[in-house]
């Protein structure tokens, strides 16, 4: 792979809440034309073997992969997602070095790094597993952390009428926005991501936002509805409850530090995908 190419990256380790992270990362990297990257770090032996090249299965790459539950789940999951996606550029690549460390380097390299929660639990949340976390709180790219039993119809609105769940619109992506914040890198993911699905982007702020602040925005992406929503008080709880109508929520942290609590609780309380995005 290029260095100069952005890759959508994926970590994989076998677990449901990893293979349907990928395959939420396979649709994204469609949406932005980019390759995706299936990464699995650990430090389980390898045995030679190949990994599939999905724009021409006959082409194999003479690199290790792992042996065990580990080249089944990265096999397994690259033959998955090049049935589902033809068109996709699928990388799969294992390395020994320790999960965090990877998934940080990988990410420099991403547009943006995809991994796994673990499900829904009932109201209390779900948990955010250590290797997530601590990659959101750290990675130079958007994190995006995406629960078990996702599925591609959850960030579409409901249809109707009997027509595919594929060819219905976009939900909104929803920005959580510190008005006190200096946040571009976080608003232009917002509506860059808002802009290749076609979708409105729902700005919720707490206090009076100033409007030179997505002025500029809106002039870079005119063809971008927004709405947005000012709040007295902690915008947690409105931010919560947009998520159960959205297809996407971005929250940022501030670079060199991890999310801060506000931010924790959306992403174990969030009723779709989180993206962690870090800003000045």
């Amino acid at each position: 792979m290029s260095t100069d190419t952005r890759t959508i990256t994926v970590g994989i380790d076998g677990s449901r809440s990893s293979l349907d992270a990928a395959d939420w990362a396979a649709r994204e990297a469609q949406r932005r034309r980019l390759p995706l990257r299936l990464l699995h770090a650990g430090t389980e032996p390898a045995v030679p073997g190949g990994v599939f090249d999905i724009d021409d299965m006959d082409d194999i790459d003479d690199i290790d992969v792992p042996a065990g539950r580990t080249r089944a789940a990265l096999d397994r999951a690259a033959i998955e997602l090049s049935y589902a996606h033809p068109a996709l550029d699928i990388i799969a690549r294992r390395t020994a070095t320790p999960a965090v460390p990877a998934l940080l380097a990988a990410a420099v390299e991403a547009e943006t790094l995809v991994l796994g929660s673990r499900g829904r639990t009932g109201s209390a949340g779900f948990p955010v597993g250590s290797v997530a976390l601590g990659v959101a709180a750290r990675a130079d790219r958007p994190v995006v952390l995406v629960r078990a039993g996702e599925l591609p119809e959850d960030e579409r609105v409901p249809v109707v009428d009997g027509s595919p769940p594929s060819t219905a619109p976009y939900l909104p992506v929803v920005l959580g926005l510190d008005p006190d914040a200096s946040a571009d890198d976080l608003i232009g993911y917002a509506f860059d991501t808002a802009a290749v699905r076609s979708a409105p982007l729902h700005v919720v702020h707490r206090w009076s936002l100033p409007t030179s602040t997505l002025r500029p925005w809106r002039h870079r992406f005119p063809g971008t509805t927004v709405r947005e929503h000012c709040v007295d008080g902690d915008p947690g709880p409105r931010l919560l409850e947009a998520s159960a109508r959205a297809g996407l929520l971005v929250v940022g942290r501030h670079t060199g530090r991890g999310p801060g609590r506000a931010a924790r609780s959306l992403i174990r309380h969030a009723d779709c995908p989180v993206a962690v995005v870090p800003h000045d």
